[in-house]
């Protein structure tokens, strides 16, 4: 299963790609999806969590071999559930993921800090967004990122978990995307 969905990326040159995860496959799919920018493309990247806090994620990839010196984390999710959020070079941390402009603003921010050209946006994920923000609301922030994402010519990763999303959702934010791969 791995060998596919990389092989449907290394088609498209930057592109903005949708994936359509189920929850057994989330972990292992985000994990090999940073090792191919990372490790294997060489491309320093954002990862958006709006799911795991920064120091989990950081945890995970490092015990799977992922360059996290490669990565601007931007974390929406720490402040709500810790009361003491350690300091890390490579991370923003934001109050809150409803703050939509905060996630734009702070995109923008870890994009423009990279100073190699090739490189890559994760946003983790368009179902946890859900919770915070109405679906309309969060498919017009996914055009907006998408546009941003385009405009910076970055390759871009939508993670979205298949079973719990509305389809009208899904086939809204797939007309912003090059692709939509369902793992």
């Amino acid at each position: 299963m791995k060998k596919r969905y990389l092989d449907s990326i290394k088609k498209l040159d930057k592109f903005i790609a949708l994936f359509l995860v189920d929850i057994d496959n989330y972990q292992e799919t985000n994990v090999n999806l940073v090792k191919y920018f990372t490790n294997i493309k060489h491309f320093p990247g954002v990862y958006i969590t709006i799911n795991k806090p920064f120091s989990t994620l950081a945890d995970t990839f490092k015990r799977n071999g992922v360059d996290t010196n490669m990565i601007i984390f931007i974390d929406a999710v720490s402040h709500m559930h810790q009361s003491h959020i350690p300091d890390a070079e490579n991370c923003f941390y934001l109050r809150s993921p409803r703050d939509l402009s905060d996630i734009s603003i702070a995109m923008t921010e870890a994009v423009r800090a990279i100073s190699q050209d090739e490189k890559f946006v994760f946003f983790d994920s368009l179902n946890t967004l859900l919770v915070y923000s109405s679906q309309e609301t969060v498919a017009r922030f996914m055009h907006f990122l998408a546009g941003k994402m385009r405009n910076y010519q970055v390759d871009g990763i939508i993670i979205c978990l298949r079973k719990d999303t509305d389809p009208g959702l899904i086939s809204e934010v797939s007309q912003f995307c090059d692709a939509t791969i369902t793992v």
